[in-house]
């Protein structure tokens, strides 16, 4: 039997709780499993080692929010819808302010330096340039209608084509002279390092929300008075030139006086080749009316002409 000191005799041990007790002193040490330490850690970087054969794709991922949250993710090119989507990422009230401010231009105030703060967006610029689209067309054809109405010859047939010259005519303009200014502007940069540089997405929405002042004016092309047409197109070529130049001042104003005319020269003229030839293509004349007592005689040579 052995020895109640015998050191090799199996003992049960006391709970933890009770040897910290009697020994507050002592010095307690964690052992773990050396794998156990590492998965931990792996799995709180966001990588899974157990799923097997996927540790690139768990890299790759870790990559992408690394990138992410350290603000260098990579821009897509600009070939890809993806590129384009972010353009259309905007708030309903920010397209409000934008449009407000186009429409009500202030002196002193740049429209890309107030409104866009470096966040252009193609939402407004493509409704409003829509919308102006099917408001030129419908009201160029109501205002032929109303022209022409009471007359017995005339007989009233929808235009549709007016749609795509409108389209072709809005878009061409929304999108080539921005193409053809930011080249320029691009040019006269590399010529001039301390001009004010706009991307080309700044421009294209500077264009298109100066159109929107467009859009009442034209529905007042309805009615068959030359002086009120006249007076609109005049209030909106004002408005919507203000807003142009205002922009693109401060990124011609340092460089040579030609080239100052010159640019905001081409500004002001396209758009009011845009207006004039809106108004003059799609929106008919009124013919003056024949006097009384002329009446028979017009009468009178129509039916010697046709005999």
């Amino acid at each position: 039997m052995a020895s109640a000191n015998d050191p090799f005799q199996f003992q049960e041990f006391e709970e933890a709780g009770n040897l910290l007790e009697a020994n507050r002193d002592a010095t307690t040490i964690s052992i773990e499993d050396e794998d156990v330490k590492p998965e931990k850690q792996r799995r709180a970087a966001g990588l899974n080692p157990a799923a097997g054969g996927g540790d690139d794709e768990d890299a790759g991922d870790y990559d992408d929010k690394t990138e992410l949250l350290s603000g260098q993710q990579k821009s897509p090119p600009f070939w890809t819808f993806e590129y384009y989507q972010q353009f259309f990422d905007i708030e309903t009230h920010h397209v409000k302010e934008r449009i407000i401010g186009s429409v009500l231009p202030w002196p002193g105030k740049n429209f890309i330096q107030v409104y866009l703060r470096r966040n252009p967006d193609l939402y407004g610029p493509f409704w409003i340039c829509t919308t102006l689209v099917f408001a030129i067309a419908i009201s160029g054809n109501i205002s032929n209608f109303l022209v022409h109405l009471g007359k017995p010859n005339y007989k009233y047939t929808p235009e549709f084509q007016k749609v795509t010259i409108a389209a072709t005519a809005i878009f061409s303009y929304a999108w080539l002279v921005p193409f053809a200014l930011w080249g320029v502007l691009l040019w006269r940069n590399n010529k001039t390092m301390n001009l004010v540089s706009y991307s080309f997405m700044e421009i294209i929405c500077v264009y298109g929300y100066s159109l929107s002042i467009y859009i009442p004016a034209v529905v007042l092309w309805i009615f068959p008075f030359e002086w009120l047409r006249w007076c609109s197109i005049v209030v909106a070529l004002c408005l919507s030139g203000s807003v142009l130049v205002m922009t693109f001042w401060p990124a011609v104003r340092d460089d040579h006086p030609k080239v100052i005319v010159a640019i905001m020269s081409a500004v002001v003229l396209f758009n009011i080749l845009l207006a004039v030839g809106c108004k003059t293509y799609f929106f008919s004349k009124p013919e003056p009316a024949l006097p009384a007592n002329n009446s028979s005689v017009a009468v009178v040579i129509k039916t010697t002409s046709t005999t």
